[in-house]
């Protein structure tokens, strides 16, 4: 289901907040945060550069932050809510976490695997399919995406 024109939840504000933290930074402005009962309980954005990390996406250490919040590895009941759509490890984590609800704000046609690529989630091989909704918080991410790279060209 795509979203669009709704003002943004708090969730993807803090995202996107995340996001210019990780442009602040140099590296390519992606935020994610999880969400469980409302509040959020975790938050992180992308670090592959600063930590030597190839893993180091934001859902990926959003999650991580997460399952150490709670001390389990299974996120049932949460909300993944991020400013990219999600790549195929990171969807891979998503199933495996079993994040309830997965909102992202902009479409990603080269490296997304959600609705774009692999699909993950509509594979008949995958055991967990969270609900998607795509687009709320869309033009925001979209346009720290482009000054990102506008600035390195």
């Amino acid at each position: 289901m795509t979203l669009s024109r709704w003002p943004l939840p708090e969730p993807m504000r803090r995202a996107l907040a995340e996001a210019a933290a990780a442009a602040a930074n140099g590296a390519v402005p992606v935020g994610a945060v999880v969400v469980r009962d409302g509040v959020v309980i975790a938050a992180a954005h992308n670090g592959p550069r600063d930590s030597h990390d190839p893993t180091a996406h934001a859902e990926i250490l959003a999650i991580r932050a997460a399952a150490a919040v709670l001390a389990q590895d299974r996120l049932d009941g949460c909300d993944l809510w991020v400013t990219l759509e999600p790549c195929a490890m990171c969807a891979g984590a998503i199933v495996h976490a079993r994040i309830a609800r997965v909102y992202y704000a902009a479409s990603d046609p080269k490296g997304g695997a959600v609705e774009h690529g692999a699909r993950l989630f509509e594979q008949p091989t995958t055991l967990h399919r969270p609900e998607v909704y795509a687009g709320l918080g869309e033009a925001e991410a979209a346009e720290q995406l482009r000054a990102f790279f506008r600035e390195r060209r």
